[in-house]
């Protein structure tokens, strides 16, 4: 592993990190409760206050690298118009937690009410909520235990309708033995595969260290507890699904062409939603068309967030 100073994505980093700073944001830890902290790039403490008619928006991350790699798009745009909630999810970037392993205090749920619990403790009391793949999983149960304090919610290529069959025929398309193998990339050959999997870019012409100065930096910390969080998973394990309609507007954003939550997931998944729900489709795309098309991605969200509710 080649010294920090040495490593691209280290130098890569550090200017994301900037561009969230840039945005007005500074990088915090909380702990949550005994076990739990919680880091996450949230409005400075002295200037939290100054506007308070912008409304306020979590966004939630995918499985992958910390969240300043993943909404690193989308923050100069919603800065604009919301007080922006960034946090890494427990056992990505710097959140952990020291509670014993088990299915229950490793599945989405888990990381859902942590992130309920990040809101309260910042007395954030009302927001909406993004959340991309692994994300929105997390964002899908927060509107369902905390229906009072979510106002909208946006699912982008979260398959939380994912079903036994469904994680059994991506397994396949991967060509991998499981979920982790393709998740968890520990070389610069397993992140070719990853990156061909979720989205259009190739990375073919690559050089091999590049790529795993990349891997080393975005994916070598807490290996075995991400490990846990694939198993502590509570969808993707039956042949049914347990999705049912919730009572904020939701929007579904989805790539054109995603491996990973193929398009038929999304029409299914606005139809297991309800009228609340609305699908947009964004062509030429794989799973993260928030980094493919930022903006159009960008443009749909925020048409969505911004408006009146119908419901109101």
């Amino acid at each position: 592993m080649a010294p920090s100073f040495l490593s691209v994505a280290s130098f890569v980093e550090a200017i994301l990190r900037r561009r969230f700073s840039s945005a007005g944001l500074s990088q915090q830890t909380l702990s949550i409760d005994s076990e739990t902290t919680i880091q996450f790039w949230g409005p400075s403490p002295s200037s939290s206050s100054a506007n308070k008619q912008k409304p306020s928006l979590l966004l939630l991350h995918g499985f992958g690298p910390s969240a300043v790699w993943q909404w690193n798009r989308q923050i100069k745009p919603l800065s604009l118009s919301f007080h922006l909630y960034i946090p890494d999810l427990v056992f990505f970037g710097g959140s952990t937690t020291s509670s014993a392993s088990s299915e229950k205090n490793r599945s989405e749920i888990f990381q859902a009410s942590s992130m309920g619990k990040l809101m309260e403790k910042l007395s954030v009391e009302r927001f909406s909520v993004v959340g991309t793949s692994y994300g929105g999983f997390v964002a899908y149960n927060m509107a369902k235990m905390l229906p009072e304090k979510v106002e909208k919610v946006v699912l982008a290529s979260s398959g939380v309708n994912m079903r036994r069959s469904d994680n059994e025929a991506f397994i396949a398309r991967a060509k991998c033995v499981d979920i982790a193998e393709v998740m968890l990339p520990s070389s610069g050959t397993d992140l070719r595969r990853f990156s061909g999997m979720i989205s259009s870019w190739r990375l073919d012409y690559v050089p091999d260290f590049l790529l795993n100065d990349f891997c080393q930096k975005m994916y070598s910390e807490k290996r075995e507890e991400k490990t846990e969080l694939l198993e502590g998973l509570s969808i993707g394990k039956d042949d049914k699904t347990n999705v049912s309609p919730i009572q904020q507007d939701v929007m579904l954003v989805w790539g054109e062409q995603d491996q990973v939550f193929p398009l038929t997931m999304a029409h299914d998944l606005k139809e297991m939603l309800g009228k609340k729900a609305t699908l947009k489709v964004i062509q030429k795309t794989s799973h993260i068309p928030q980094t493919e098309k930022p903006k159009e991605f960008n443009d749909i969200i925020m048409s969505f967030l911004l408006a009146p509710s119908p419901s109101l």
